[in-house]
């Protein structure tokens, strides 16, 4: 995969201030190109064309009043005027400005282009499949809806997680998985066969009239919203997913978690950016489950290490250890026995 991504200078006369924004911008999957205070911006990065974007955040305009006459003049690029303080990377409300950081961005330049390389999962190796506890045998096929609905939320890199996870599943889970891969949808349909490629799931994008069920993975279209009727029925919401991520993991959570309550969970694999961290918290209050993939076990960390620092995840693993977590989850809740105390996993900061 390939990534090309604009190049943001940053300057703030507030370190801290400097410090939350290059880490929120790298989040995003933005190129930092320099981070700065005020006197010590060198001309040349003002002029320079190898900035795209300059973020300014300065606490007292008064004081800079010369210098931003001077940048309004002299740069090269397009300005973005920040509006306040960010907030505490652990305070609820950080997700969000995060996110409206990244809108605003939006206008000035692209978002980072990535190409997701599909084809080198059209090779990969099988692995052995989780050997099906007994209590999965003795379970009848669900007449109705299905028992538990489980969000899978993935972006850079989540396709070969995701496949990974799934691959290591046995075909008796009864589990209705809604993946929603930040990806273009013209690659959608690829994905359906390349994620059950070597596994005995089935896998479809979720147009109005598909059902949810055991054993099926419902993959969120890109171009609008989705939704879900009690009986596990896809609808659309005829409205578009909500900037800036398209499909939206939060919304999807929070449209599975309307629908199925406590029968469902979520599990955040490998990603650029926080989607997820807003609606997984909210998923976690009700009761039901949400987990990561590792850091180290990402190609991108970003996306799972945003939710761990939520503190609503309450288990991380590799996706191989991910499925092997999720067997046992089931098995236990079918064999009527209380869940085990599970490990958490501390988010890594990004510098």
């Amino acid at each position: 995969m390939t990534t090309a991504s604009p190049r943001i200078g940053i300057i703030a006369d507030s370190s801290l201030q400097g410090h939350l924004l290059t880490q929120a911008v790298r989040v995003q999957g933005f190129q930092v190109a320099v981070n700065t205070d005020p006197e010590n911006l060198d001309r040349e990065w003002l002029e320079s064309e190898a900035v795209n974007l300059w973020v300014v955040d300065l606490t007292s305009e008064d004081r800079w009043q010369h210098f931003l006459d001077d940048l309004l003049e002299n740069a090269a690029a397009p300005i973005l005027f920040c509006d306040g303080q960010a907030p505490d990377r652990a305070a609820a409300d950080y997700p969000r400005w995060e996110r409206r950081l990244l809108g605003k961005m939006l206008d000035y330049v692209e978002r980072p282009h990535v190409d997701e390389s599909l084809e080198e999962l059209e090779t990969h190796t099988a692995v052995t499949s989780i050997e099906p506890p007994s209590e999965f045998h003795q379970l009848a096929a669900p007449a109705g809806a299905p028992e538990r609905v489980w969000v899978l939320g993935a972006s850079l890199g989540g396709p070969a997680a995701v496949k990974a996870f799934l691959d290591c599943l046995p075909s008796e889970l009864p589990v209705a998985f809604v993946l929603a891969q930040h990806i273009d949808a013209g690659f959608l349909d690829t994905l359906t066969r390349v994620l059950v490629r070597d596994n005995a799931f089935e896998c479809r994008i979720g147009y109005p009239g598909e059902q949810l069920r055991h054993g099926h993975v419902i993959l969120a279209p890109v171009e609008y919203e989705i939704g879900f009727s009690a009986d596990g029925g896809v609808h659309s919401t005829e409205q578009a997913w909500e900037e800036p991520y398209a499909p939206s993991i939060d919304q999807v959570i929070s449209n599975v978690a309307h629908s199925f309550d406590t029968r469902s969970g979520a599990i955040l694999f490998s990603g650029m950016g926080n989607d997820g961290s807003i609606a997984g918290p909210l998923l976690n209050s009700r009761g039901g489950p949400v987990w990561a993939q590792t850091t180290d076990s990402c190609a991108a960390g970003s996306q799972p290490d945003s939710a761990r620092e939520t503190g609503c995840v309450s288990f991380s693993g590799s996706p191989e250890e991910l499925a092997r977590q999720l067997v046992e989850h089931v098995r236990r809740e079918i064999a009527g026995e209380p869940s085990p105390t599970v490990r958490q996993e501390p988010a890594s900061g990004v510098d």
